[in-house]
């Protein structure tokens, strides 16, 4: 529970106490007003590919395999060059994951897919504009009835996700994540050893372990595609047997993936864009909250309604701070060779965004010195950023133009020079009209 500092009697002290109990919450409570996480339906795109499934403007169909999986992709526009496959026993379906029958991950800007071999369901995450990260199971046919399979049926998960998806790992909100495990030739995490969250700002000797990755990058080493087997040194591993596969270990089963890459520029990507999806959720949750928190005190001390604390004030700009610099890539692990993976992913990746006038986009990849060439993040034009309340929107609008128009007070770690400046400026004015503001 989260208390402002106040002097009051003991008379007030009651009464105020009440409305914080009652009516208020802390900032990870979001199953209480004014988040109501559970109770809020969801618009995002599963929730409106499953009412659109029950009024028959959408139908999943099986493949000549029996498999929904490519159906379901392209129903949410989820492209096949996104897969990147786990083999780390660290998510819902461990039973049915191993080395030899990776889960695969699908994504696109605001979806994410899971699927395993084996499975009778496949594990759905989408990003609604106020809720963050919702999380779905959709439940394969496994019987017949009068001779016809049963529909797949899409379900809202109510809690058991959350175990592990909202956590101070994705923020402290319903979120997704990227872990890095030494696994062992079964999968299982080696007991003893260490776990990362891998995001941009990760080194690439933290990043990986129990994923499989294809492509190359030249000297520098990840924890992908290899064992931790001394049980005496349960985080040694032999970096060098994983480093630069064109292709999938043998030990793979290939039968039942849509591709035969876990392509590493997709999995920077993932990476980049979970850890923002997981902050843009947070400053929503946060700005909300100390708002509703606002309100509740306003009434119980006879305040102004509209009248905003200094707590409140400094709870957004916390929360509007820690964004801008997701966006603009601050501590981003600076390369030090370059990176090569799956044409056909960076073109799928290219064509989901918009461009400028001059060709430019938010997503045109570098893979030189840094993952981008224009280091201003391309969930700065998603709906899931739009959605953001006003106050702390306010915030990142201001701090943004001072970044990025004026060069001032630039956030540690941000590396952005006045060339690099002006055009980012140039591209928004464009792609995001009259969104940056003056600041005095």
């Amino acid at each position: 529970m989260r208390w402002l500092p106040i002097s009051l009697g003991l008379l007030w002290m009651s009464v105020v106490g009440v409305v914080v109990s009652n009516e208020v919450r802390s900032g990870d409570d979001f199953e209480n007003p004014p988040v109501s996480y559970y109770d809020s339906p969801s618009r995002d795109r599963v929730a409106v590919l499953w009412q659109d499934i029950l009024a028959g403007k959408a139908e999943l169909v099986a493949d000549e395999k029996g498999s929904y999986l490519p159906s379901l992709l392209e129903l949410l526009d989820v492209p096949v060059s996104s897969q990147c496959l786990v083999f780390s026993k660290t998510s819902l379906q461990i039973n049915h994951i191993s080395p030899r029958k990776p889960r695969a991950i699908y994504f696109n800007d605001d979806c994410y897919v899971g699927t395993v071999q084996g499975s009778n369901i496949i594990e759905l995450t989408a990003i609604d504009d106020s809720l963050g990260s919702v999380f779905y199971t959709l439940e394969l046919p496994s019987r017949q009835i009068d001779e016809a399979p049963e529909r797949p049926t899409i379900i809202r998960d109510r809690g058991q996700c959350l175990s592990c998806h909202a956590t101070t790992r994705t923020e402290r909100v319903p979120g997704v994540l990227v872990r890095s495990v030494y696994a062992d030739k079964a999968g299982r995490p080696r007991s003893g050893s260490s776990s990362y969250v891998s995001d941009h700002r990760s080194p690439f000797l933290q990043r990986w372990g129990g994923w499989y990755v294809t492509g190359s990058h030249g000297a520098m080493r990840h924890m992908g595609n290899v064992y931790a087997v001394d049980r005496e040194d349960p985080q040694g591993l032999d970096m060098e047997s994983g480093a630069n596969l064109k292709k999938l270990p043998s030990e793979v089963s290939r039968s039942g993936y849509l591709s035969e890459e876990s392509d590493i520029v997709a999995l920077m990507v993932l990476e980049h864009q979970t850890r923002v999806h997981n902050l843009i959720t947070r400053a929503n949750y946060e700005s909300r909250q100390a708002t509703h928190l606002d309100k509740a005190m306003n009434q119980a001390l006879g305040r102004a309604a509209d009248y905003v604390s200094e707590s409140t004030e400094r709870r957004i700009a916390a929360v509007g701070e820690e964004l801008v610099k997701a966006l603009l890539f601050a501590d981003e692990y600076e390369l030090t060779d370059n990176v090569v993976g799956s044409k056909r992913f960076q073109d799928d990746f290219l064509s989901e965004g918009p461009v400028d006038s001059q060709g430019r986009s938010l997503r045109d990849f570098d893979l030189s010195q840094y993952m981008f060439k224009n280091r201003c993040s391309f969930l700065l034009l998603s709906k899931h950023f739009d959605g953001l309340p006003e106050p702390v929107m306010r915030v990142v609008k201001s701090r943004m133009t001072e970044v990025l128009v004026h060069g001032a007070n630039i956030p540690h770690g941000v590396v952005i020079d006045d060339q690099q400046r002006a055009i980012i400026v140039s591209m928004l004015n464009e792609l995001k009209p009259d969104w940056l503001e003056v600041v005095e």
